[in-house]
């Protein structure tokens, strides 16, 4: 994460040696577990916005916010917008809000949080726009099910997004935007619009990766769905 980008002198946070793959079963429901063993995300059952911001309740949601670099610039350019993000990795989010606390960023929160346990604690039609960028790609098929991109997904954002809301999607990897568009014909609701003019993709900030894929001159492709 660039202090060009958020602004933010980061080597007053050293951020923690980090894996970059966890365990395969946070991205399971905690229904498909005999036993929830304790590095398994908690739960959520109902949406306590006063325990994440000072004020109001989230109209963004980042899913898979990582290092939070897309999340705290988000926050920091759209001061009078709540954006909450969702991460499997306990050890990122304890860091990134520590970002947040030390820089007194009041609109946005990190949240340890694997969604494949879905978004229902999320009132239905509040959300302006969600984040589901450069998913971890899974590519064997015999791990295809550990995607958290899938018909139910779709239905769970399907559930949070005000009418016109929009799921903004991005990937380095063709095999993830091939499923990932299949998933979506498969599923009806949505249609995709390419984000091919600034409007269509209207933050100039970056994830981390697409940081990376930029340096690296990896190809990538951005696009969003709408009801």
């Amino acid at each position: 994460m660039a202090k060009e980008q958020t602004g933010i002198d980061l080597t007053k946070y050293p951020i923690p040696r980090v894996r970059h793959h966890v365990s395969p079963q946070v991205y399971l429901p905690a229904a498909q577990h005999h036993i929830i063993p304790p590095w398994y995300p908690p739960s959520i059952s109902d949406s306590d916005w006063k325990s994440f911001f000072r004020e109001g309740a989230a109209q963004v949601i980042d899913i898979g916010c990582g290092r939070g670099g897309f999340l705290l610039k988000h926050a920091i350019d759209n001061p009078d917008i709540n954006i909450l993000g969702l991460e499997v990795r306990d050890v990122l989010v304890s860091w990134v809000n520590s970002v947040i606390a030390g820089e007194s960023i009041p609109n946005a929160r990190s949240v340890w949080y694997t969604v494949a346990n879905g978004l229902r604690w999320v009132p239905k039609g509040s959300i302006r726009y969600a984040f589901y960028l450069f998913p971890d790609p899974w590519p064997k098929t015999r791990h295809h099910k550990r995607r958290l991109f899938s018909t139910e997904f779709l239905d769970e954002v399907d559930h949070i997004l005000e009418p016109g809301g929009r799921l903004y999607l991005a990937t380095d990897r063709p095999d993830v935007d091939e499923y990932q568009r299949k998933v979506i014909k498969k599923h009806g609701l949505f249609k995709i619009h390419e984000a091919t003019e600034h409007e269509d993709w209207p933050f100039p900030f970056t994830t981390d990766q697409q940081q990376f894929c930029d340096r690296k001159s990896i190809p990538y492709v951005k696009y969003y769905l709408t009801r």
